[in-house]
């Protein structure tokens, strides 16, 4: 459990998309927490956020907010939430990243929250039982997670992971045990509309994975949209003229930017034969440069 947790604060400081993921999740939680804790010290009214986070079984109530069906998979309340929620994105997302690129873990994570609260929505508004409920709200990072694990475990099905009690287990058996406790848990869990968000995000996982493995990434249109956005914050170049229009220059520039692909493939052909984690620090932060271009 300690190695753990140092090989979790290692990789933190390399500030990988997985580390952005969990530090988002992690500021939000403490914010909120520390909200409620000024709001109880000085007696003071504790501010009304649900519906500017949370995501709603009405649907007119998210179409108002429409944004929380992103806030609302980055928000957890209780310590234990937030915490098997990071550990389980922590480990089968470095599982993920051995096959996947890190734009790919962020956007199956996004893709599979949105999953998660469109299938909570369409549930609590067509099926008898769930029909009682609404409105509810529902937040975490649950299908988002559930994603992540499906989409690695479904790509590989041989991938294994060493369990204690148990041994190696494939962590294919993995999911398909969660997303089985998940099932069972909707006829009578207090927790219900999560449930049913961990099973909306899991199909997504599965899907993209079975898409995936036939040439077809379900989430670029995401990437495509997350380029637009920071690309919108970045500060454009100043055009400058310069009259010394020197070849030279272009070769070397056109070689330095060859050589840079050939180390990333490198790189990629290194990740595939043993691993995201076999590579050395300097390699992760070529890696991280390269696909954040």
């Amino acid at each position: 459990m300690g190695n753990s947790i140092k090989s979790i604060f290692n990789n933190l400081k390399y500030r990988d998309s997985l580390s952005q993921l969990i530090i988002i999740n992690v500021a939000v939680f403490l914010i909120i927490a520390l909200l409620r804790v000024f709001a109880v010290l000085f007696e003071l009214q504790t501010p009304d956020l649900q519906g500017y986070i949370e995501v709603s079984s009405n649907i007119g109530v998210t179409a108002k907010h429409i944004w929380v069906l992103f806030t609302y998979m980055f928000v957890h309340y209780e310590i234990l939430h937030i915490l098997f929620n990071m550990l389980m994105l922590y480990w089968f997302g470095r599982i993920f990243l051995t096959y996947f690129t890190p734009k790919n873990l962020v956007a199956l994570y996004i893709l599979g929250g949105l999953a998660g609260a469109l299938f909570y929505i369409l549930t609590f508004n067509t099926i008898p039982y769930f029909i009682k409920m609404n409105p509810s709200s529902m937040i975490g990072a649950s299908a988002s997670v559930m994603a992540i694990i499906f989409g690695a475990a479904f790509y590989n099905k041989d991938q294994e992971v060493m369990m204690l009690l148990f041994g190696r287990v494939k962590i294919i058996y993995i999911a398909i045990f969660i997303f089985v406790l998940d099932f069972l848990a909707l006829g009578g869990s207090s927790n219900v509309g999560g449930h049913i968000a961990h099973i909306g995000g899991a199909l997504t996982g599965y899907y993209y994975a079975i898409q995936y493995r036939k040439g077809k990434d379900i989430t670029r249109w995401i990437n495509l949209l997350i380029d637009k956005i920071v690309n919108l914050f970045k500060a454009k170049p100043k055009m400058r003229v310069t009259r010394n229009n020197n070849s030279k220059d272009d070769a070397s520039y056109n070689q330095r930017k060859y050589s840079e692909s050939l180390e990333i493939d490198r790189i990629l052909d290194k990740i595939k034969q043993s691993g995201y984690n076999s590579l050395n620090d300097d390699e992760k932060k070529r890696l991280f440069d390269a696909s954040n271009k």
